[in-house]
């Protein structure tokens, strides 16, 4: 592994991944680190895989952990503009 020194960095800058970092419960190392990595990772273009996979990478992170249901063989109702 190496290592990067930064200076003049913004003191908002640095509270901000401080407060990051309580909030993801890491050191604000680890927190800097996940964040380079994170954002210099080259993602596939949606040409490249299905859009459902594209979606399904897209928002990863956002925390959700709950099966979509599936509705082939139902049928879809029209919606009533009469109101």
């Amino acid at each position: 592994m190496t290592q990067m020194l930064i200076r003049n960095l913004d003191l908002n800058v640095k509270e901000a991944i401080k407060a990051r970092a309580v909030l993801h419960g890491r050191s604000m190392e680890q927190e800097a680190r996940e964040i380079l990595q994170s954002s210099t990772l080259v993602e596939k273009k949606p040409q490249e895989m299905g859009l459902g996979s594209w979606i399904a990478t897209r928002f990863a992170d956002i925390g959700l952990e709950e099966g979509i249901p599936e509705i082939r063989g139902q049928t879809i109702a029209p919606v009533d503009f009469s109101e």
